[in-house]
């Protein structure tokens, strides 16, 4: 299994910011250490193209971001102060996502250790997020002939708003969303499938509603490959969750993905989605439970880094 890594590209962020940045190098070292993932391959991945970008993101906005001439509302909007650390570190999660989903084809999953910034429109960034990874993934293997159907299975507290938008039309891509209905965005765009959560769903809701995501996912979407947003941010003690789910369903919700959809023969790229608990070795051990779970159900890989 390939699993992509940019926290070596680092995002500059003022004293006090809320995004928890550190969950990604800490999450890469988890990996790296677990004994489960010595057969999994880590990389750094290739920056996303210009091209690979302009397939999503409208030129005027690609070359804003690239420029830093976005006004003062819109980076307010994205929440991250603009940097050139900021673009490259953009770039580089695209490119993790367009990497996992490429091993996916090959080993059955693939592993993004960013990526999931589902709240990115054509035009705009918002909700931490600048370009919309899995978008930019699945019209990069759409181009190239790789897969012709994909589908997303978003399961991020928050609704994947910028990805239904983005493929509002689009037969070819199935989207399918379960997030806290009350919850950001507060105007919610219309997926193929929007399963809103009521504030305090446990355990038995949320399973629930995973279980009928992935059962749309793979009946309607007839996919040849599915994106997984596996967001932190469900868990009970998430600062911005609103969700009253445990770890121990968290960890349910991604086997019953794996074997849903790998089991059945469709591939899975895994990318991480949100997480803000108030420990944020709560939100890593999260999300190691997803790579876990995609690891062991990966068909091949060599131990080590790749260059």
């Amino acid at each position: 299994m390939q699993i992509f890594y940019s926290d070596e590209f680092v995002l500059p962020l003022p004293e006090g910011h809320r995004f928890p940045m550190a969950k990604y190098r800490l999450l890469r070292e988890a990996v790296r250490a677990h004994p489960e993932l010595t057969h999994a391959v880590l990389r750094i991945p290739e920056a996303a193209s210009d091209a690979d970008l302009l397939r999503v993101h409208t030129p005027d906005y690609l070359r804003r971001v690239l420029a830093g001439r976005l006004d003062r509302s819109e980076v307010r909007r994205i929440g991250f102060p603009w940097s050139p650390g900021l673009v490259e570190r953009s770039r580089r999660s695209a490119g993790g996502t367009i990497g996992a989903a490429r091993g996916a084809l090959v080993d059955g999953t693939g592993v993004n250790l960013a990526g999931g910034t589902h709240h990115a429109f054509a035009g705009h960034g918002e909700g931490f997020c600048v370009f919309n990874d899995v978008a930019v993934a699945i019209e990069a293997l759409r181009a190239d002939g790789s897969v012709r159907r994909a589908a997303v299975v978003d399961l991020d507290v928050h609704q994947g708003n910028g990805t239904a938008a983005l493929f509002a039309g689009v037969d070819e891509v199935f989207t399918v969303s379960v997030h806290g209905d009350s919850n950001f965005p507060f105007r919610k765009e219309a997926s193929d499938l929007d399963l809103g959560l009521p504030d305090g769903a446990g355990d038995e809701i949320f399973l629930d509603a995973v279980a009928r995501a992935v059962h749309a996912a793979h009946r309607t979407g007839a996919p040849d490959l599915v994106f997984y947003l596996a967001g932190a941010d469900p868990y009970v003690e998430d600062r911005l969750g609103r969700l009253a789910v445990s770890r121990e369903a968290l960890a349910e919700r991604d086997h019953l993905v794996m074997t849903e959809l790998v089991g059945r023969g469709i591939p899975v790229a895994v990318v991480m989605g949100g997480g803000y608990a108030g420990r944020v070795e709560d939100t890593v051990a999260i999300h190691l439970q997803s790579v876990l779970a995609a690891g062991r159900w990966s068909g091949s890989g060599q131990v080590g880094d790749a260059p």
